[in-house]
């Protein structure tokens, strides 16, 4: 009945968005009538998202798009806040409060082919880690920890626009414009670690992943582990799972990622290290799209 409902949904919104667009190449500055006009920070390319906790140099890189009621004329600047998350289950919390990272200002932008501001966002792992008060190699960061990235737009009529203000629609596909980005602390060794690694999934509508997966890549070749869709092969199990991804002895590159699909808020998993047997992973509900971050800092 879900699934129906939700179908009917969308056609009804694409019928009406079909009847009501007069200028589809302008839509993305008529989104809704009757909407509060004001600002989005639109992503237009997701550079590098995680750090390496071996090189310091190694950066969090977005480039984004700035679209206001003016076409871009009222943008006045984009601050940039971090802030820090310890996963680390050793009863100790080293996780760090928001502040102010940097501040652009509307002369650092330049204009996109859309005839936009456009301007690249980067912050590397020492930069992140001073801005938050960490000494390097002090032993208080690590692998599996993450640091969350929010933007706030301000335009020169003193409005501000943030993650606060980004409904679902803006941070689809189209927009992507959440405000918010999250950078992993990866721990990427000289070669990969080998062995099985077992994933434990869940949904918790117990329908299955509906098109979301966890995807291993060795040496350019997917191995993909996912909860069977119960809207379309009725075989289970949907609630909960196990898999095993094996990176055999010789791998040169391994990479983790996650692809969502349908529903992806009722999705979660984890990670078990083949070495250590520990929880190298936690991922979910709402896991984000991309390469995922592991602790593998002990195997």
């Amino acid at each position: 009945m879900k699934k129906i409902i939700n179908r009917l949904l969308i056609i009804a919104f694409a019928f009406s968005t079909v009847i009501s667009c007069k200028d589809p190449d302008n839509a993305i500055y008529d989104v809704f009538d009757g909407i509060e006009h004001g600002a989005i920070l639109r992503t237009l390319e997701r550079v590098s998202v995680n750090y390496n906790i071996f090189d310091l140099n190694s950066n969090f890189e977005i480039v984004i798009e700035e679209q206001d009621e003016e076409y871009g004329a009222l943008l006045e600047t984009v601050n940039v806040y971090v802030s820090y998350t310890d996963n680390a289950d050793d009863g100790v919390d080293n996780s760090r409060a928001e502040v102010l990272l940097k501040t652009i200002s509307v002369g650092e932008f330049t204009t996109s082919t859309n005839g936009l501001p456009t301007t690249r966002i980067a912050s590397s792992f020492s930069e992140s880690l001073a801005a938050l008060g960490f000494t390097i190699g002090d032993g208080n960061y690590n692998g599996g920890d993450v640091f969350d990235f929010r933007l706030e737009v301000v335009l020169t009529d003193g409005r501000t626009f943030s993650a606060d203000d980004a409904s679902g629609s803006l941070q689809g596909s189209y927009f992507q414009s959440p405000y918010a980005y999250r950078a992993g602390i990866l721990c990427i060794p000289d070669s990969p670690i080998t062995g099985d690694y077992v994933v434990n999934m869940f949904d918790s509508y117990g329908d299955g992943w509906q098109g979301s997966a966890v995807i291993c890549t060795i040496d350019g070749v997917e191995h993909s582990v996912y909860l069977a869709d119960y809207w379309s092969t009725g075989l289970g199990p949907f609630s909960a799972g196990t898999d095993t991804i094996t990176v055999p002895v010789g791998a040169t590159t391994v990479v983790w990622s996650f692809v969502a699909g349908d529903y992806p808020s009722e999705v979660s998993f984890q990670i078990i290290g083949p070495n250590s047997g520990n929880i190298i992973g936690d991922f979910g509900p709402s896991p984000v799209e991309g390469e995922l971050a592991l602790n593998l800092c002990g195997e």
